[in-house]
């Protein structure tokens, strides 16, 4: 139930944000009066306007706008006053449309809009509740970190298209290639003219201060290096391949850091929430995916209402469309793409981790999904599994629910014969 329904606010402003300004409507309580401003995306500028308004108004204030977090939502969470109501830019859209079929779009008349939708519609709006410091933290370093990884997948990929241009020979000869060691490698040896000229103990001297410990790994290298033959010796091609194949490696190497920093710090950081031991039982998530569900499902246990809200949140639970006698299902296309890998990627690991999961996959593809259908269909079931786990601070027990599975007469745990 939302609190803030039937709670006196002492105006109501809508914004239309922006990178560079902010278009804003302000309405006072108990009036039909409308007044507009703009102000500059800067810190003294809305500080001096969020000063002035409550000077003006007192508070609490209740303020609309198009997204739940962000610069313009970090810079008015710190004021006491305003209590911030997210509204989803597509609802936005379609509430202008329902007034102005054209599209025309304005955006000090999005501000006026989003003020009506509060005044309104007051009741179908959850209000912002920051979380913990610790949970926020987490929150952003797990989203961070999935850029840089990425990134890392990106720089990888040019890398190998590059080599395989004027030095595929490198590409073959390690079986992992956004790796540490494969951008010394490169670094150190850009060319197979160069790495041939390299003595036979530099080659084992580098793969040993590298962390490659099987010499058989080690000769098969050092047999492959000597045999080679060049792809082509043109300098119109290995010249330019070559500065950018060196470039790439530091960029990736760079990339690989950085994700190992932010590793050691979100694993200091997550072991210290209270909800850690819930999701760091579950099958699979390790040190990747304890977090990102962590955060995914946050500490505010008022949040979600039921599973299917988290389902709807993750973007997990399909759409239903009916008009007439046609009814179709699609993707759920408004939702966060991260929490929505975040389920996705987990369920696909809980496959070779977990009994009654790899048994319900297993079921999906004997109907013909596929095997992406088949893991969000996992992850579907698993949504409601963690919900109760979430809800209820109680850790996740394989034993426990194969049991229960086989008290149902579950079909994914075979029946013993009376």
């Amino acid at each position: 139930m939302n609190t803030f329904s039937s709670f006196e606010f002492t105006a109501f402003i809508g914004i239309d944000w922006s990178d560079t300004k902010h278009d804003i409507c302000i309405q006072p309580a108990g009036s039909e009066e409308r007044e507009f401003d703009r102000i500059a995306h800067h810190p003294d500028h809305i500080e001096r306007w969020a000063q002035e308004v409550h000077r003006r108004f007192g508070g609490p204030i209740a303020v609309m706008l198009e997204l739940s977090k962000g610069p313009i939502v970090s810079a008015l969470q710190k004021y006491a006053f305003f209590v911030l109501f997210p509204v989803n830019p597509s609802m936005l859209a379609k509430y202008r449309e329902a007034f102005k079929p054209s599209r025309a779009k304005d955006d000090p008349t999005d501000a006026e809009l989003a003020v009506d939708l509060v005044l309104r519609h007051r009741d179908r709006f959850k209000p912002l509740r920051p979380q913990s410091i610790e949970m926020r933290t987490l929150g952003h370093l797990v989203e961070k970190r999935r850029r840089l990884v990425d990134d890392q997948r990106r720089f990888s990929n040019r890398l190998i298209s590059t080599l395989k241009a004027y030095y595929p020979q490198a590409v073959e000869w390690f079986s992992h290639k956004d790796t540490f060691v494969f951008c010394a490698f490169i670094t150190r040896w850009p060319t197979l003219k160069q790495v041939k000229r390299a003595r036979r103990s530099t080659l084992e001297r580098f793969f040993r201060d590298h962390r490659v410990r099987r010499p058989k790994i080690i000769e098969a290298r050092i047999q492959a290096i000597q045999t080679a033959t060049a792809l082509t010796d043109d300098p119109a091609v290995v010249n330019p391949c070559t500065l950018e194949a060196l470039a790439l490696a530091e960029q990736l190497r760079t990339t690989l850091e950085l994700i190992r920093q932010f590793d050691e710090a979100i694993a200091k950081l997550v072991p210290k929430l209270p909800d850690y031991p819930v999701f760091a039982s579950l099958p699979g998530a390790g040190l990747v995916f304890t977090p990102r569900l962590l955060t995914a499902f946050g500490e505010d246990r008022d949040r979600f209402q039921n599973a299917a809200e988290v389902q709807q949140y993750c973007g997990i639970a399909p759409v239903t469309e009916r008009s007439g006698q046609k009814s179709w299902v699609h993707w759920r296309w408004q939702c966060s793409t991260f929490v929505r890998q975040t389920f996705v990627e987990w369920a696909a690991k809980t496959i070779h981790r977990s009994f009654w999961a790899g048994a319900y996959y297993r079921q999906q593809r004997q109907k013909g999904a596929t095997h992406q259908m088949a893991v969000r269909a996992l992850a579907f079931k698993w949504v409601r599994i963690l919900y109760r786990c979430w809800k209820s601070k109680t850790p996740y027990n394989e034993t426990t629910y194969l049991q229960a599975l086989q008290r149902r007469g579950s079909n994914l745990i075979p029946q013993q014969n009376a």
